[in-house]
């Protein structure tokens, strides 16, 4: 199995719904795209190219924006436990 087909296969077996937020986020974000760039020009086809180049790029951004988020706060929990159960030793 590729790499990726692995990554999506097993993403959510963690409990990670990060895959599954940035897939929600990046569909809003085109709607929302899309309407305000349509709003601004009045031309569906300008509307259309800005509202899938900008929220494309943020997508991803936001993909791993979401990783580094959640390592943080695992790193955080870890060395809370870890310090937990080393003054518990004492």
């Amino acid at each position: 199995m590729s790499t990726l087909k692995m990554f999506v296969h097993n993403h959510g077996s963690k409990g990670d719904n990060s895959l599954l937020k940035t897939i929600t986020f990046a569909i809003t974000h085109f709607t929302v795209a899309f309407t305000v760039a349509y709003l601004l020009t009045g031309d569906i086809l300008i509307g259309s190219l800005i509202a899938m180049v900008e929220p494309a790029i943020n997508t991803v951004a936001y993909f791993f924006h979401e990783k580094i988020w959640a390592r943080k706060q695992q790193n955080a929990r870890e060395a809370a436990s870890t310090s937990g159960s080393v003054a518990r030793s004492f």
